[in-house]
């Protein structure tokens, strides 16, 4: 994508031609690129980086960060008293809680791993089971939605449909998931799984799709999350003699998203394809690099257009980019595209759906499944690099062509047309059978489907319908960016 002026490398971490202010700057640390640069702290030795790290000199520094770049400056509590916390995400949820309350910021800003964001984003590197797990609060059950192919979880014979029974540390003290569920909620069997680190090691009973019930002994390793599945990430579905493309992006934060997708409009284009699923129901979003490759992919015929516009609060206006479509070899111009979306959609994977909007007719775009999350912001990394942290505040907004990025409650009040479908864990994504995928071939051949409702007590009676992401209370880099990861 070009930019229209030199400007913020969004997502990574990174100010381009901007410094931090004195304020920031006299602080402990200016804010650099994901390797550092010769204005970002550099820790000492022993002591002097220790005193460095001090928790009061960490929220010191996020404070500075909301202060200059929070975009929503009158939606900050500038009541808190630092002194009264002992970590710097409990600091910022309660600097936000008024943006909060307004479902502007609804988890958006948080503090992670500098090293642990960085491996994720540049090799999808991650440790635990490789499974996306989702409860089930009115009968007390847990649900695999999907899991990575490289990773001990899909070795063990885990896959989308399992149902987790049992965990324990060892065949001798296993604790039933009803049980866990009953009495401390998703949170007791997030601990029940240990820790996300490799090494560490659970017996866990389940029972498969097709009802056979196992237990394994199953060992959290690192493993290399694959943006789009080799199994089911992008296929052509024939239906009655038409080919549709369908392309499921697990996620945008792993770099490599961006060539996977090219090698998948190229399998598109190699087949005639003129209709498109594009399967978003689990992409919590990532890197807006990617999704402008993405709109790339989507925009044959349209290069030199406006695909998005990035604003940041006024007193950083200097900042705000227009991003306008530019060539990729293997674009395409769908004539009719169905996104298939849940609660859990968010971020990136809704740009790309709202930057489209504009270029599609409105008889030839829908949202199937359910509605999305409702995050119309994106955050800038902000490095303390001798304490390995990054903040990631919520900085700016995208809007697309038609001036339109107010969508907090979730993208159904938008598109044109949506269609109500259930995420069907009993058949595999990109199934022609799964109740989401069958929802989109049916708006594509033109048949009619029961809408969702934009109405704000419509959507989250909705979503409480729905199997949830499990999400721990202190997620980890990969568990912030993609939904139920374990």
């Amino acid at each position: 994508m070009k930019i229209e002026q030199p400007a913020i490398d969004i997502r990574m971490g990174r100010i381009g031609r901007t410094v931090l202010s004195a304020t920031l700057a006299l602080s402990l640390a200016a804010c650099g690129g994901g390797g550092g640069s010769s204005n970002t702290a550099t820790g000492g030795g022993g002591s002097q980086s220790t005193a460095q790290c001090a928790i009061s000199n960490q929220i010191a520094f996020a404070d500075d960060v909301l202060d200059e770049w929070y975009l929503f400056p009158n939606l900050l509590d500038n009541t808190v008293n630092a002194n009264n916390f002992t970590t710097v995400q409990d600091f910022l949820n309660a600097r936000v809680a008024p943006a909060r309350a307004q479902s502007r910021d609804k988890g958006f800003t948080f503090a992670t791993s500098i090293a642990e964001e960085n491996a994720l984003i540049s090799s999808g590197s991650s440790a635990g089971f490789g499974i996306r797990l989702s409860y089930d609060t009115a009968n007390d059950r847990v649900f695999l939605l999907e899991t990575f192919e490289s990773a001990p979880g899909f070795a063990a014979g885990m896959d989308r449909g399992t149902e987790l029974l049992a965990i324990g540390t060892d065949a001798g003290n296993l604790q039933s998931i009803a049980s866990l569920m009953a009495t401390g909620g998703p949170q007791a069997v997030i601990d029940a799984l240990g820790p996300s680190n490799a090494g560490v090691a659970r017996v866990i009973r389940f029972a498969q799709v097709d009802g056979t019930i196992i237990e394994a002994n199953v060992t959290k390793t690192d493993f290399s999350l694959d943006p789009i599945s080799d199994r089911y990430g992008a296929l052509i579905i024939d239906d009655g003699g038409k080919n549709v493309g369908y392309l499921n992006l697990r996620t945008f934060i792993i770099s490599d998203a961006a060539d996977q997708l090219r090698d998948a409009f190229q399998l598109f284009n190699a087949n005639g394809v003129t209709e498109l699923i594009i399967d978003f129901r689990y992409n919590g979003g990532g890197l807006v690099s990617v999704s402008e490759v993405f709109g790339d992919l989507l925009g044959q015929g349209r290069v030199g257009q406006l695909w998005s516009r990035t604003i940041l609060r006024d007193s950083k206006s200097s900042e705000n980019s227009n991003e306008f479509f530019e060539n990729e070899a293997n674009a395409l111009q769908a004539t009719k595209i169905a996104f298939i979306t849940t609660g859990n959609s968010a971020s990136a994977s809704e740009l790309v759906i709202n930057s489209m909007l504009p270029y599609l007719n409105a008889d030839s775009v829908a949202l199937v499944g359910a509605n999305t999350s409702g995050k119309p912001v994106g955050q800038f990394g902000f490095d303390f690099d001798a304490c390995d942290l990054r903040i990631r505040a919520v900085t700016f907004q995208t809007v697309n062509a038609d001036e339109q990025g107010d969508y907090f409650t979730g993208l159904a009040g938008t598109v044109p047309n949506t269609c109500r479908a259930t995420d069907d864990i009993s058949n595999a994504l990109g199934d022609a059978d799964e109740a989401s995928v069958s929802t989109a071939l049916d708006f594509l051949a033109g048949r009619s489907c029961t809408a969702i409702s934009g109405k704000t007590d419509d959507t989250l009676a909705q979503r409480e319908r729905e199997l949830q992401a499990m999400r721990p209370e202190q997620p980890s880099a990969a568990q912030f960016e993609i939904p139920g990861l374990f």
